[in-house]
This record gives C-alpha cells, sequence and structure tokens, in this order.
C-alpha cells in the first residue's frame, strides 16, 4: 500500500477562526534560544568545536579542538546579549527555548528569566545535530534533558524544540514528555494537531524566516534595517488577515548573541514599537497559545481514506462513480496520504483513474448511469445518489407532458451518442437541464463524450462533498 506520510494541504482554504482572547486580530509569539553554553565544545564532551549561527563566515568544526573565536561570540550572547534583550523584553510574555545544559551554566540569565515571567520550554540537552543520532539515543537525550531541565528550573517544560532534529524527532518528544506542544515544524502560522509518539500531539510553529538566525547566514540580513523591515512587512500582512477574519499567529526567532549586538537590537526595538502602536495584539507565550488552542481546538477525530484498508475504502467510494468500484479499486493503490484526507483528494484519486482509463472503460461508466426521468425512475430502481439528485431538480415531479419531453430526448440522444445524457443536476433546475439537453443533443460525439466525462466527474465530486466535509 503506497501512502505518502507528509501533510501538504493542512488547512486549506478554510482555516479555523483562532478565536484569540478579547478577540485579538495577530498573536505575536517571541522566542529567545538561549543556547550558550551548551552549543558542540571539546569541553562538553563533543567530538569537535561549533560551526553554527556566529559572526565568522565559512565557520567549519575544529576536531578535537576549542576554537577561541567561536566560544568568545557564544559567551557574547549570554554575558552582554542576553541581558540587552532582558531590558528590552522583560514586560513582554517570552518563550525560552532554553538547552538544559546551558541553562545549568547560567543560574543568573535563568533567575532573570524566571522573575520576568517568561516561559522557559526545553531545546534539547545540548545545542547540536540530532540527525544521524538512533531512536535510542536521542530518546534518551530527551529524557535527560527533561530530568535537567526540572531540576535546574524547579518545573518540567511544557513546551518542546529541538531545532536540529532528526525525522525521529516530534514522535519522540511526543512519546517521551508531557507536552503542551512541540515546536520542531515550520509548516504553517497556527498550531495544529498530528498523531505522534501513539496520541494527539499539538504543535505550535516556529520560523525560520522572521529569525535572527538571518544574520549568521549567506542569504541573510546584513544591516538592522533589513530584519526591522521583515517584521514589519510580516506583521502588516497577518494583521490585515486578521482584521479580515482570519487571525494567525507571527512567530520571531531570536538569539542572545545575534540580536543581542547594538545595531540589531534596535532594529527588534523599533519593529516591537510598530507591533505595540496597534490595538488587537495579543503578545503571548507559546505555552499560553497552546492551551487557548487546546480549550478552543480540541483535535478532531475524522474519516481518514489514506488510512482505510482495500475493503473499507471501496465500500465507501465504490459506487462515487456509478456502478463502478474499480476507479475506487485503481484509486486505493495510487501514493495516498494526509492530502486525499478531503473531498477533493479523494476525488482527484478517483479522477486520476477515470481519466487514465480506456475509452471502453470510460464509456462503461457512462452507460451505467440511468436516463434522466427514465423507465428507471419510474420504477424506483435508481441508487439512493441518483434518486436524491435527480428529486432534488425536481425531475420526480414531471408533468406527463415534460416526462413525454425527456424519454423522447433521451432515446435520440442514446440513438446519436451511444451512451445516455449525463449532468450534473445538483448544478441546475429542471429547465437548465432541458436547454442543456436540446443544445448539446446537437454536438458530435467526441465533444459529448468529453463533456460527458467531465459530467461524471463533477457528480462524483458532489456525492463526495457529502460524504467528507
Amino acid at each position: 500500500m503506497k501512502r505518502y506520510p507528509r501533510d501538504m494541504t493542512g488547512y486549506g482554504a478554510h482555516a479555523p477562526d483562532a478565536k484569540w482572547p478579547n478577540g485579538a486580530r495577530i498573536a505575536v509569539q517571541i522566542v529567545l534560544n538561549y543556547e550558550e553554553g551548551g552549543e558542540n565544545n571539546i569541553l562538553h564532551g563533543d567530538a569537535a568545536s561549533e560551526a553554527f549561527l556566529s559572526e565568522i563566515t565559512g565557520a567549519a568544526a575544529w576536531p578535537g579542538k576549542r576554537h577561541w573565536n567561536m566560544e568568545s561570540i557564544y559567551e557574547y550572547g549570554s554575558r552582554a546579549g542576553f541581558w540587552r534583550l532582558h531590558r528590552l523584553l522583560k514586560d513582554i510574555p517570552v518563550t525560552v527555548y532554553g538547552v538544559a545544559t546551558a541553562l545549568a551554566r547560567a543560574p543568573e540569565q535563568l533567575a532573570a528569566m524566571q522573575q520576568a515571567g517568561w516561559e522557559i520550554a526545553s531545546h534539547g540537552l545540548k545545542w547540536i545535530e540530532h540527525k544521524d543520532m538512533s531512536p535510542e539515543e536521542e530518546r534518551a537525550q530527551i529524557r535527560e534533558a527533561i530530568r535537567l531541565h526540572t531540576e535546574v528550573t524547579g518545573a518540567p517544560p511544557r513546551g518542546w524544540y529541538t531545532g536540529r532534529c532528526s525525522m525521529n524527532t516530534v514522535d519522540l518528544a511526543a512519546e517521551t514528555g508531557d507536552f503542551a506542544y512541540v515546536a520542531d515544524s515550520y509548516a504553517d502560522d497556527l498550531p495544529y494537531w498530528t498523531r505522534a509518539g501513539g496520541k494527539d500531539q499539538l504543535i505550535v510553529p516556529y520560523t525560520m524566516d522572521c529569525n535572527d538566525m538571518r544574520f549568521a547566514i549567506q542569504a541573510g540580513y546584513t544591516n538592522g534595517d533589513q530584519f526591522e523591515s521583515y517584521l514589519k512587512d510580516s506583521f502588516d500582512m497577518l494583521y490585515a488577515e486578521g482584521q479580515a477574519g482570519a487571525p494567525r499567529m507571527m512567530s520571531i526567532g531570536l538569539h542572545c548573541r545575534l540580536i543581542g549586538r547594538p545595531g540589531r537590537a534596535m532594529a527588534l526595538k523599533r519593529a516591537l514599537d510598530h507591533f505595540m502602536a496597534h490595538e488587537g495584539v495579543w503578545f503571548a507565550t507559546r505555552e499560553q497559545i497552546a492551551d487557548h488552542w487546546a480549550r478552543t481546538h480540541p483535535p478532531q477525530h475524522r474519516t481518514r481514506p489514506s488510512q482505510m484498508d482495500r475493503a473499507s475504502f471501496v465500500a465507501q467510494f465504490g459506487g462515487v462513480f456509478e456502478h463502478s468500484p474499480w476507479i475506487a479499486e485503481g484509486a486505493f493503490d495510487l501514493e495516498l496520504g494526509p492530502a486525499h484526507d478531503t473531498a477533493a483528494g479523494v476525488h482527484n484519486a478517483l479522477a486520476r483513474v477515470f481519466r487514465a482509463a480506456s475509452h471502453e472503460q470510460r464509456l462503461g461508466v457512462l452507460t451505467a448511469h440511468p436516463d434522466l426521468a427514465g423507465k428507471l425512475a419510474a420504477a424506483g430502481r435508481l441508487t439512493s445518489d441518483s434518486t436524491a439528485e435527480q428529486a432534488g431538480a425536481g425531475l420526480d415531479m414531471l408533468t406527463d407532458e415534460e416526462r413525454a419531453t425527456f424519454q423522447r430526448l433521451n432515446t435520440a440522444y442514446v440513438e446519436k451518442h451511444g451512451f445516455p445524457f449525463i449532468i450534473a443536476v445538483r448544478d441546475n433546475t429542471k429547465a437548465s437541464i432541458l436547454a442543456a439537453f436540446q443544445t448539446r443533443i446537437d454536438n458530435d460525439t467526441e465533444t459529448e463524450f468529453a463533456t460527458a466525462c467531465r459530467q461524471v466527474e463533477r457528480i462524483a465530486a458532489l456525492r463526495l462533498s457529502d460524504m467528507l466535509t
């Protein structure tokens, strides 16, 4: 069974109303990454020095050696950058992504975080790569991070973000910790639920664009104005969406050693002033956002076609294309995934099989459709879907004259084209159906075959919209 695990659809065109407290139009969530003292360093038992997110262009790890310049750049974050940001942000709800070993080496900074009322989430045990770890090793790292975090801060973390994660991180975090949220995702502007670690896990996505890390990469910001401008533009777009009735969350990622530098911190201050000049802005920790989302939008369990077995899938969708279960059987064998767990997704899979079929097979689908207001309808022998559809257009309430007209047109159409006249009656009225009938009967058969196939697909789409809402 081919199944594609990535969810490329998410909320789609109709995201839920966030319903932020007090009718806020936007939730602004600021993250301060505290990593200094938890980075790669042979003093920490690592194999080499750090090479990630610093002022050093093209930095490389030095195996078996300490790197004085790299260490002092990280030390700037703890010694100076943190305190500048603390003065700037101490009156705003902030979430700290705290590397457990870094927090253990920063008692004064930790006390200042707690005095400010900031949430301290876990940023893992060490600020290192996890992509090559075995699940057992990474699970042990998560457990030790939770233990040390609890010991150092006095409470277990309610949020988790590894950052330099593996493909197993979200499952392992959900399985190992009792987290209100996991943030290892960049997939949305709103929180969302996923199945991870055998349970419903809330994801509160993070950001790499509204993130000062872009000061430390080649395709990034070179001065504070660029960062400020990007933050303001992001805020303005999301704020306008909130005013239009679709509130979102804006995540901002900060690092003590990066944005803590004076020229960059001033740009952050100007952006914050811009945010605060607007009404209806909810500054919140990620914990507050997660708790609000869990109360307001608890996990919903619905039919997931991509997770059905073959028999269930065919039983559910085998009649969508009239009397043609082979289409559902073919669709089941496609590479289905979360994107096919909607009416549009299932329709696309079914339509692919129908479109790829031979002319004879598609003709069989067309001839499986009943005549409109024909003998099968009169005898009560239509499928339940066809009966409801024809009744919805008033075809079960025809006068004798109207019925005679339909039967005459049915006979003439089939004699000319070799298949019944097909139209999505739910898109039409009795009058428009008759008008289309009288127009289309004069088409050449190739044109009419293509038209009928499109109408078959439209009928299937309407049926699926009733089945999967």
